[in-house]
């Protein structure tokens, strides 16, 4: 049990801290975006936008499970996003376990909008990974699963479709690893940010979350609920940390719901083979929550 704990304070840290020391191209005629190759990157954006444009996709779930199977493979580095100060960081060939959702994330929602720019990507990246849709410091950023989800879902970007499993529950938590653990994040030792990281916690104190837990996950009319291009969002025992890790769904062709996801442990982008039920046991979440882009 100690060691499930200590694996789950250290991913953690990784998963709200998102992202490191950026060591990517700052384009200056396009201020406030970090590149990791400007050059590679915006030619693969739109590649990759066309691919899903051509294809038989119809739903966002289509988009997000045809876009994500391209990353596969993809190296595993975490905390690309960090830096002085805050830019957009545009990183194709590095993900953590958050940029790799955000990063399938605007391309689902650029091919739904019919786009096939990069520039469309960049605007919708900024969307979905800032509070409002705008990056505005460090503050901006959604740090937070739980923050995420809610103010995407506010925003019409995704839905949280997990009260509508039978066996959801729920879970009351308050919020504040961020502030509790401030040696670890650097930008905290700002006070106007701090606060700032404060302020958004104090809007989840004593907040219910929904739930499938652990338990219910193997149950054959829940699994057939699952479909490809879900986001799971796997929580954790943390007394004030909701999410610790995502992943998403990939129903294999004996209809069994599997996770793909960027792995610390294997260093890059895997799909799981023993299933969603197996994969959160055997690594001791409490459970998931379900989000769809819209």
């Amino acid at each position: 049990m100690r060691y499930i704990i200590k694996i789950l304070f250290l991913t953690a840290i990784g998963l709200v801290t998102a992202f490191s020391q950026s060591h990517g191209q700052t384009n200056h005629d396009l201020p406030g975006i970090s590149f990791h190759n400007i050059a590679e990157d915006t030619v693969r954006i739109n590649q990759l936008l066309e691919l899903g444009i051509e294809s038989d996709g119809k739903s966002p779930e289509d988009y997000v499970a045809l876009i994500a199977q391209e990353f596969m493979d993809t190296p595993y580095v975490a905390h690309t996003l960090e830096g002085d100060e805050e830019v957009l960081g545009v990183n194709l060939d590095e993900l953590d376990c958050t940029t790799f959702i955000e990063t399938v994330g605007a391309f689902a929602k650029t091919i739904k909008e019919g786009r096939g720019s990069w520039h469309d990507y960049i605007a919708n990246l900024e969307s979905i990974r800032y509070r409002r849709g705008n990056m505005d410091g460090y503050v901006s950023r959604l740090h937070y699963v739980c923050d995420w989800i809610n103010d995407n879902s506010y925003r019409g970007n995704v839905k949280d479709v997990t009260s509508s499993f039978p066996t959801c529950g729920y879970v009351v938590k308050s919020i504040d690893f961020m502030t509790s653990n401030c040696n670890r994040y650097p930008q905290l030792a700002d006070s106007a940010v701090y606060a700032g990281i404060r302020e958004i916690e104090g809007g989840y104190s004593n907040t219910r979350f929904p739930i499938l837990k652990t338990s219910k996950l193997n149950r054959k009319d829940v699994k057939k609920l699952f479909k490809s291009g879900y986001l799971v969002a796997f929580t954790c025992s943390l007394r004030n940390l909701d999410v610790t890790h995502w992943g998403i769904i990939i129903v294999d062709k004996a209809g069994e719901p599997q996770v793909l996801h960027a792995s610390s442990s294997a260093g890059k982008v895997v799909m799981t083979t023993s299933g969603l039920y197996e994969f959160v046991r055997r690594n001791g979440f409490t459970g998931v929550r379900v989000v769809t882009f819209l």
